[in-house]
């Protein structure tokens, strides 16, 4: 049965390490490009990810016995949880899957099956390795595509039986012709030129099946079931060549690629390196207060969740999934709950626990300027488009922190996301104004630019609540 192909972007330019060059010291590196602090969860994460390939390199049957140490995060919002797993699977090209516990319910219930969960991220790993196995084609691809294109703008000449008329000097003609227009399709220069391709488009329309099951969540497709009896259909669209080119790119990829060992390799990927981010579990953690009402579906729950977590097979549309090795991390504020409200087989599964500190007013400073994505640096980047140069003091920049700071004490600890909201306050007349501004091309933020700004609404504690 043919296998429908997730529609999941992967991008191109993202550089994944080998596992043997992750060593724990550097990941910690790697993640200190991007994340202030907490060094005891870096620790930690780099461990876990370092174990996957130690595993990798253990034979026999012992391979099987050693089981990832799934964590827990704790800690508020925005001290970097979601970003630690994130930059953690971007290094190692793992498939990762971020997911929020309160989206799922208790079996029986109205709302998603936990085991979509895996579905999910077999999704997620096949698009990867199809993305990998289509850079591995790209040159042949290129030269096929360019082919395509150049016999559409010039078709070939060729003599044809006996009493074809076409003289050699016509062929030679043609070729010279094909041979320009090579070259043009090569360096782009007619890109925007309009040509007419046929588009080859499914028959079978869309279907929904009205019920209390979710069939794509349950691994079925009906396209794929009937989709190989159902004759294809060619639609002939006007397009430009760049457009053409990336249509015929897609299906000369397509071809090219064998999809059933990508899919096998893609399931490999998934079973041992796969890491799933389970956010807000402490949402589904009953307090120890609580007997009835909604903590019985939160506890059912976790008990769907306990399966997956320890190790069972799911079905997918690509086939058996095993999650035994699949690595899971857990992250919740655990404001009202504790971890220990958890029930207590599913504590077991999360045997390393890390708790995150909150961000200070220096960890603030270093956060706007330190990373390789720092909010400043977004900033300077995207009015520099605008042809805008913007600067910021030292004094600013200590500013802005020491507010961030103020507002999480006075009205919620929202963490690194209080810069975004207070930046965004500070530069909104700027952003607005840059594409008219003709005259005023650099401008420099200073501390007193911040306190004018913004001093108003930090003093009011309602309007606060509202703007930062």
């Amino acid at each position: 049965m043919a296998k429908r192909k997730p529609k999941i972007s992967v991008p191109e330019e993202t550089q994944f390490f080998s596992f043997q060059q992750l060593t724990p010291r550097n990941i910690v590196e790697e993640l200190d490009k991007y994340i202030i602090g907490q060094d005891a969860a870096k620790k930690a994460v780099a461990i876990a990810l370092r174990n996957r390939w130690r595993r990798q390199q253990v034979s026999g049957i012992m391979r099987e016995e050693i089981m990832p140490n799934n964590i827990i995060m704790i800690g508020p919002t925005g001290v970097g949880k979601t970003e630690i797993a994130r930059r953690l699977a971007k290094l190692s090209g793992a498939p990762f899957l971020k997911i929020e516990a309160t989206k799922f319910t208790e079996v029986g219930y109205v709302g998603r099956d936990v085991e979509s969960i895996i579905r999910d991220l077999a999704d997620i790993s096949v698009a990867i390795v199809r993305s990998e196995k289509a850079i591995e084609v790209r040159r042949e691809v290129k030269k096929i595509v360019e082919k395509r294109i150049q016999d559409i703008l010039i078709p070939l000449m060729k003599r044809g039986p006996s009493f074809d008329t076409t003289s050699d000097d016509e062929i030679a003609e043609n070729r010279r012709q094909r041979e320009n227009i090579l070259d043009e399709i090569r360096e782009g220069t007619i890109d925007d030129r309009l040509i007419d391709i046929q588009v080859e488009t499914d028959a079978m329309p869309s279907m929904h099946i009205m019920g209390p099951f979710n069939l794509e969540e349950m691994g079925i497709d009906l396209k794929e079931m009937f989709g190989n009896s159902m004759p294809k259909k060619n639609k002939k669209r006007k397009v430009t060549i760049a457009e053409a080119r990336r249509i015929f790119e897609e299906e000369e990829s397509d071809k090219l690629i064998d999809h059933e060992k990508a899919v096998e390799e893609a399931i490999t990927r998934c079973e041992n390196s796969g890491i799933v981010f389970l956010d807000e579990i402490d949402k589904v953690a009953a307090k120890s207060s609580d007997h009835s009402g909604p903590s019985v579906s939160r506890e059912g729950v976790q008990r769907d969740l306990l399966p997956i977590v320890e190790g069972s097979t799911i079905n997918t549309k690509y086939g058996p999934v095993k999650t035994d090795h699949i690595l899971f991390i857990a992250s919740g504020a655990f404001h009202i709950a504790k971890p220990s409200d958890l029930i207590p087989e599913l504590q077991g599964r999360f045997p390393i626990r890390v708790e995150l500190k909150n961000l200070t007013e220096e960890d603030f400073i270093k956060i706007l300027t330190i990373p390789e994505n720092a909010l400043i640096k977004q900033y300077k980047a995207l009015l520099l488009s605008e042809g805008v140069k913007i600067t910021f003091t030292d004094a600013s920049i200590a500013k802005v922190a020491a507010i961030a700071a103020q507002v999480n004490e006075e009205v919620e600890n929202i963490g690194a996301r209080r810069l975004h909201t207070i930046l965004t306050a500070l530069l909104e007349d700027i952003m607005f104004n840059a594409p008219d501004n003709l005259t005023e091309k650099s401008i420099e933020i200073t501390a007193e630019i911040v306190h004018d700004r913004l001093n108003a609404i930090v003093k009011n504690v309602d309007l606060s609540k509202f703007i930062l």
